[in-house]
């Protein structure tokens, strides 16, 4: 949004500024895993472990998990919990918070960082600082407010004692698990039963399904921080955004004189203070003023910018409607690479599939389909039944239905391919794997 890199790239740089010690830690949930862990990768970040939720339960259970899982060998380190979509000004400023919030937390403090106000914006939460004491430049935390009104948050920035809630988090580990004891049990006990029965290698893993889904659903400000009284805050004058809603999108964006911001294929006449993002075809505005256009393969939403923040009730709506957008997407990502579902009707589904290089989807079958492979660039090591061979640019395949098959990619460009499958039933559920490189058999 701000540069060439991601959201969540520009988090994992930010580490630097933390002088983290340990190897990154991402917890996010299983239809992520891929996205996420190639992020890191084009960082050059090898290491990074990822902790997979087979359930969305707020960030208390996701910080008490990686937090578990950062003691699994005995250590008691300093955790500093950062989300992953938020931008936020690096720098010697935040290089200092962060070295001031790792000597509150030695001191048994659990830290949050408040940042110093520049509007009195109703869309943020707010933490009240009493007095400096013993732990300054941290602040002990007096109270939290959850989303003011503008006159309300007017006068909380002329007291000065208010920051905005930036939802990042430092404390060592002991202290914060001790806490979630006292306060949240039920929550630490369902966490731990979801680790001890989680499996997966070093660098991913993935929490139980049943004792997950079992724990409630609670925020860190919500389960700990608003209840304990080891909360401090240190205050951080940095120019910051949650990027909550795409009017913050906006304003966090490059913009042409008339207050455009653009991505994609878009052509603006007479418009101005737009939002508008394309991503699969041509969007064109006529005439618009503050509206939001954002454009995907799977649906295209048109909102004033003033109302950004209702697309929540949207999503309520969907929900009700059994929406399939809600949960599949045209475009998936795979740890082989990944495929975009271009067309399909009774009986067929088009795909465009792109393999990494030296990447190899899993060798595995089809009850009710078979498919049709056709290259369009790059090469291709096909494995079918019991034959292997070759394909180039232009070259075509038959996979029968039932047959065991896979796919490789052994040269050093992408590859990519059309698939046409055809049979009565097209699910992603109609596969049986037998080895797989990704540890998904």
């Amino acid at each position: 949004m701000t540069d060439d890199r991601s959201l969540l790239q520009n988090t994992l740089l930010r580490l630097g500024s933390a002088g983290a010690q340990a190897r990154p830690m991402l917890v996010c949930n299983d239809a992520h895993r891929y996205i996420a862990a190639e992020q890191a990768q084009e960082l050059g970040i090898q290491d990074t472990e990822i902790v997979l939720e087979p359930h969305a339960r707020n960030t208390a259970p996701a910080i008490v998990a990686a937090t578990l899982r950062a003691m699994r060998d005995g250590e008691d380190p300093v955790m500093l919990i950062m989300p992953s979509d938020h931008v936020l000004e690096d720098g010697p400023v935040l290089a200092a918070a962060f070295a001031e919030a790792y000597q509150a937390a030695r001191q048994g403090a659990l830290v949050t960082f408040g940042i110093t106000p520049t509007a009195p914006l109703s869309g943020y939460g707010y933490i009240q600082a009493a007095e400096s004491d013993d732990l300054a430049p941290a602040r002990r935390v007096r109270r939290f407010v959850e989303k003011p009104s503008p006159e309300v948050a007017q006068r909380f920035i002329e007291s000065g004692s208010y920051y905005w809630n930036s939802g990042m988090f430092a404390f060592q580990a002991s202290v914060f698990l001790a806490e979630m004891e006292r306060l949240a049990p039920r929550i630490l006990q369902q966490v731990r039963e979801a680790v001890a029965a989680g499996h997966g290698e070093n660098s991913l893993f993935q929490l139980d399904g049943p004792a997950f889904e079992a724990c409630p659903s609670d925020s860190m400000d919500y389960a700990i921080m608003e209840r304990t009284d080891s909360a401090v805050v240190i205050p951080l004058a940095t120019p910051w955004s949650d990027v909550g809603a795409w009017d913050a999108v906006w304003g966090i964006a490059r913009k042409t004189a008339e207050g455009n911001s653009t991505s994609g294929d878009v052509m603006v006449e007479d418009s101005r203070n737009c939002l508008i993002h394309a991503t699969s075809r041509l969007v064109a505005s006529v005439g618009l003023d503050d509206i939001v256009v954002i454009e995907t393969a799977d649906a295209v939403l048109v909102a004033h910018k003033t109302r950004s923040q209702d697309v929540k009730r949207l999503v309520e709506v969907f929900k009700t409607q059994h929406r399939r957008e809600l949960n599949h997407h045209r475009e998936v990502q795979r740890p082989w690479g990944s495929y975009d579902s271009v067309g399909q009707g009774p009986r067929y589904q088009v795909k465009r599939i792109t393999v990494k290089p030296g990447a190899r989807l899993s060798s595995q079958m089809h009850h009710h389909r078979a498919e049709h492979w056709v290259v369009v660039s790059g090469t291709a090591r096909i494995y079918n039944g019991d034959k292997q061979y070759l394909l180039t640019e232009n070259q075509s395949t038959y996979i029968p239905l039932g047959e065991v098959h896979s796919l490789e990619n052994p040269g050093k460009i992408p590859l990519e391919i059309i698939e046409v499958q055809s049979g009565a039933y097209l699910g992603e559920d109609d596969i049986v794997r037998f080895q797989d490189m990704y540890g998904r058999v």
